[in-house]
């Protein structure tokens, strides 16, 4: 997947910024930074892959009667599961490289189409490459922009939306959530958040045209879109589409998370938030204990 040529990570830790051109300093965050803000408990996720590892994991019975053994099996369980996370993020940048790649070649522009085949299949990941193509196919897909960066100075901030498209007439904004699969075989669903991402862009006011001159124009595609989510699994892909009934109360929940986004900048730029207290002048000092 090409990576936003105008994104960086912040140095302060207030995730993914965006810049007008490459020869300036980030100034507003990205729509996953501003979802981010939203409370997401991870820790259950977490929990569970630990656990099964130290289940599944051939030397449980022996290390039973050996606490030392046990805990050397928590480690490893626990590195495991942020291992499976790296993993599992690497494969969605595989699977939106190839999409990117396939709107490219549609769109008669230069591509790496078969390099990103051959690298799927590498990581015996084929199968999410025919998802992906499965539904480019049944859905007519007529690409627009692959990986279009947008702007919003009102509200202040930035994305890359995966595809801009045209499907039976309508211009779609899209985006791709590759997933897992249910024990039954099918591609688990695209999460409601989505519908605030999606939402995001279709509120851009700017699409880049040239990132290293920061030169930007009018967003043409925001006026009522159909708003499209696709999730790509190893089996299936599964597509929905947002309420549209529900996008002005996606929109409004976005605009007070970036309020809080830069309440927590602000907070940061004031200072240290806790500070040292020694005991009032005059009194004794507490004893050691």
């Amino acid at each position: 997947m090409t990576v936003p040529g105008l994104a960086a990570e912040s140095p302060d830790g207030f995730g993914r910024m965006y810049r007008r051109s490459l020869s300036d300093e980030p100034t507003v965050p990205s729509i996953t930074t501003v979802i981010a803000q939203q409370p997401l408990d991870l820790d259950g996720w977490r929990s569970y892959m630990a656990a099964r590892h130290i289940a599944d994991h051939p030397e449980l019975r022996e290390a039973l009667d050996s606490p030392a053994r046990i805990r050397q099996l928590v480690r490893t369980a626990v590195d495991a599961s942020h291992e499976y996370a790296r993993s599992a993020a690497q494969r969605g940048d595989r699977v939106h490289g190839f999409a990117e790649q396939l709107a490219l070649q549609a769109l008669g522009r230069a591509n790496r189409l078969d390099e990103a085949r051959e690298e799927l299949s590498r990581n015996g990941e084929e199968g999410f490459g025919a998802s992906v193509e499965s539904w480019w196919e049944s859905f007519g897909v007529e690409p627009i922009a692959p990986e279009q960066t947008v702007w919003n100075t009102s509200v202040g901030y930035a994305g890359t939306l995966d595809l801009v498209a045209r499907i039976n007439g309508r211009v779609c904004l899209v985006d791709y959530k590759t997933k897992g699969t249910t024990r039954d075989g099918r591609v688990k669903p695209p999460d409601d958040k989505v519908a605030m991402q999606l939402v995001a862009g279709m509120k851009a006011e700017e699409s880049l045209v040239d990132a290293s001159a920061g030169e930007w124009e009018a967003w043409q595609y925001g006026e009522d879109p159909l708003l499209i989510a696709v999730a790509i699994g190893e089996t299936e892909y599964a597509a929905v589409r947002v309420n549209p009934d529900v996008r002005k109360f996606h929109w409004a929940t976005f605009c007070r998370l970036r309020r809080v986004w830069a309440a927590r900048v602000e907070a940061a730029a004031a200072g240290r938030t806790l500070l040292p207290l020694p005991p009032p002048p005059g009194t004794p000092s507490q004893p050691a204990d």
